[in-house]
């Protein structure tokens, strides 16, 4: 789940690193918020409506002991987030079905026993435009390169100017008043995980940090505009956007993936 950009505080004390403790109970929420994704990846096509699907993924987590950690979270009413179109996050699912063409974002953190994982994923509703089809690509594409980056010893800069110099050199943009965040044992922590930046630039990274990166990409301009409902945000000129999530910690043998579908 997006956290919208404010100006990062300089106490860097706040940041906290997780034990092997830690972050071995937020795996196992990963990996059964993974196994969601999975289920519903099978569920996408014309004619579904994102509440089914929030549905389903409320009773699923239910069914192997844990909770939609989003639900309530600053009033917020429901286990996931269903981003449409040109909805660039925080959707509210609905009960329009959705149509062939349309791409759709489902975003959700999971609490498991304590542990928390947060991963969002697009999907293609039936046959959709080739456009559609890049855009998805080169957004995950710019999730991977920019985990390559989040190695012990970088800069949050360095993960931020890898997603940001490939997805402009593939003519996309990059959302900004949205980021990545620092997560475990509540939702968001710091520090803010921008996906624009410079290298060698912002906190440096250390080992037992657990961040989340989640580009948002869109096909025209990166400015975003805010729904009535307080929390959807979608593109400004209208036009479609993608995003990928996943939860990893800091290693000192590299970025560790606690949500990987693989």
């Amino acid at each position: 789940m997006l956290y919208q950009i404010h100006k990062e505080s300089s106490d860097k004390s706040m940041i906290t690193l997780k034990s092997e403790r830690e972050i071995q109970l937020m795996d196992a929420a990963g990996d059964l918020l993974a196994a969601c994704h999975k289920e519903i990846a099978k569920m996408i096509k014309p004619g579904v409506t994102t509440m089914e699907i929030d549905r389903f993924v409320e009773k699923f987590l239910k069914q192997h002991g844990a909770t939609p950690e989003q639900k309530g979270y600053n009033g917020y009413e429901y286990a996931t987030c269903a981003s449409i179109n040109d909805e660039v996050c925080h959707g509210f699912p609905r009960r329009q079905p959705l149509k062939n063409g349309d791409i759709v974002t489902i975003d959700m953190v999971v609490n498991l026993n304590g542990g928390l994982a947060d991963s969002a994923w697009t999907y293609a509703v039936g046959e959709i435009s080739e456009q559609d089809r890049r855009l998805m690509e080169v957004t995950h594409r710019a999730l991977e390169l920019g985990i390559e980056a989040a190695v012990v010893g970088n800069r949050l800069g360095d993960i931020g100017h890898a997603i940001q110099s490939y997805v402009e050199g593939e003519g996309f943009s990059v959302v900004r008043e949205f980021t990545g965040h620092g997560i475990g044992p509540t939702i968001h922590e710091k520090p803010q995980v921008l996906h624009y930046g410079e290298p060698g630039k912002g906190q440096r990274l250390k080992e037992g940090m657990v961040i989340t990166i989640e580009p948002m990409v869109n096909v025209g301009v990166w400015q975003t505009s805010r729904d009535d409902n307080g929390w959807t945000a979608r593109t400004q000129d209208g036009r479609n956007s993608a995003q990928y999530e996943h939860t990893l910690a800091i290693t000192k043998n590299g970025p560790r993936i606690l949500t990987s579908q693989d």
